[in-house]
């Protein structure tokens, strides 16, 4: 790990600031992610701004959405009273995600600006273009066993790792950016990037910007959902496939639902054709099967990856089961 120069700062304002100054610098949070990366030699900045003091913790209703601060860890999102009881799906995606310890530290914008775990982009002796733009991508023709299915380029095949994301892309949430001219707003589903010819820009959040906070619309999907997420093993691991369901029943029809995966591309992966086919469709397992099916159009294994093209398909249709079973 290199020599860094350590700041600190206490608003959103002076953090933008000192970030414009250096185009190496880097926000400190959590850490959870960041400073792993740097004791791998994966990044390397000058300059660290910890944001910590900077008021961005909360979370609370304002109209008809719910407003959760960039600086709001993992574990107070998915333990608070109001997520619980009006998007208790992004309350299970949490307490899917990483150990107790990490959720206590780890933020909601620091989940969101985590990068790819896979092992070529870690491994410095290793080619990756997410890394080192034009060195190749190792795992395309390497271990591949946890990598993408959907939306994948020639450059790049990696996996988005979160699972917060995943039900924050279903939800419809917006992300409040700010730089040092005022705010703007972007649907969550198009925060983050997919690799194409630049699989090094993981989201489009400018260089100049800091995250704000998550705006999430209040709905009426809080009684059918569920967050499945199939993995090596029953904790502390990422998922091989996971999938965010939950829609509204109304005598056994849909009339609302979203549903977004997991663990099969760069970016979470929003199932819209899925979605469509089912709202106004009865709650059956015939139907689940065939938005399953529409689902993996479009789908594409690299050998050791290759179970995830019956995987996946399964796990929608058992996530779908198991919202309706809250019924």
């Amino acid at each position: 790990m290199i020599n860094f120069q350590y700041l600190r700062t206490t608003s959103a304002k002076s953090a933008i600031a000192l970030l414009l100054k250096d185009k190496n610098a880097k926000f400190l949070a959590g850490g959870t992610n960041l400073i792993d990366l740097m004791k791998r030699g994966v990044t390397a900045p000058e300059k660290l701004i910890d944001i910590n003091h900077v008021p961005l913790k909360q979370i609370e209703q304002i109209g008809n959405k719910i407003h959760i601060g960039a600086l709001a860890t993992n574990t107070a999102v998915a333990d608070h009273a109001l997520i619980k009881e009006k998007l208790p799906l992004l309350s299970w995606a949490l307490q899917a995600g990483a150990s107790a310890q990490l959720r206590n530290v780890a933020t909601v914008g620091g989940n969101m600006m985590q990068r790819t775990r896979c092992g070529y982009f870690y491994d410095t002796e290793m080619p990756c273009n997410k890394r080192q733009p034009g060195t190749g991508c190792g795992a395309m023709e390497g271990f591949n066993r946890m990598h993408a299915i959907f939306g994948t380029s020639e450059k790049c095949i990696a996996v988005h790792p979160s699972d917060m994301c995943v039900a924050l892309t279903a939800l419809d949430a917006e992300v409040v950016l700010a730089n040092g001219k005022g705010e703007r707003k972007i649907a969550f589903k198009d925060f983050h990037r997919l690799a194409g010819d630049t699989p090094q820009l993981d989201n489009n959040l400018k260089a100049d910007e800091m995250i704000i906070r998550v705006e999430i619309p209040v709905n009426n999907l809080a009684k059918n959902y569920h967050y499945l997420k199939v993995r090596d093993r029953a904790s502390y691991a990422f998922a091989l496939v996971s999938v965010a369901a939950a829609f509204e029943l109304n005598n056994n029809k849909i009339t609302d639902i979203r549903l977004a995966m997991g663990g099969v591309a760069h970016k979470p992966w929003r199932l819209t054709a899925s979605e469509n086919f089912l709202k106004g469709k009865e709650a059956t397992l015939s139907n689940f099967e065939k938005a399953a099916g529409l689902a993996m159009t479009g789908a594409k294994g690299f050998g050791e990856n290759n179970f995830k093209l019956k995987l996946a398909p399964n796990t929608i249709i058992e996530a779908l089961n198991l919202a309706k079973s809250k019924a």
